[in-house]
């Protein structure tokens, strides 16, 4: 979520991020192919994902928070092309995430429009 926020706000390409995050000593304990796979997902097919968003939101998706964008775009693509991920722990890490990093209520907004999404994306 981090790298992709940092990728919403700045001018960095994908993979400088990813060699940023990859220097961090953090990082050791993560999945560093999922991470890759997710960042570098996202930024190649931000309109198609954001397709996948648009629909269940009250605004333009980039109207909305920069920290809850980040959260939408990292789920829907986990929820559409990470069948290794379960739909329900995509939902339950997004609505932890926008807990932690979000708005005030930021993670029910999350939450509602990620729910909907994962209606789409046929998984178990």
């Amino acid at each position: 979520m981090q790298a992709l926020y940092q990728w919403q706000l700045t001018d960095y390409h994908p993979k400088d991020i990813l060699a940023d995050f990859h220097e961090d000593p953090e990082m050791e304990r993560a999945d560093w192919e999922h991470f890759r796979h997710v960042l570098l997902g996202v930024t190649e097919n931000v309109e198609a994902v954001d397709g996948l968003i648009a629909p269940f939101l009250d605004r333009p998706v980039a109207q909305v928070d920069p920290v809850e964008r980040s959260i939408l775009r990292l789920a829907t693509f986990e929820l559409h092309h990470c069948p290794d991920v379960p739909t329900r722990v995509a939902i339950n890490e997004a609505v932890a995430l926008a807990k932690k990093f979000g708005a005030d209520q930021g993670h029910k907004f999350v939450n509602g429009v990620i729910d909907k999404v994962a209606g789409g994306a046929l998984r178990r």
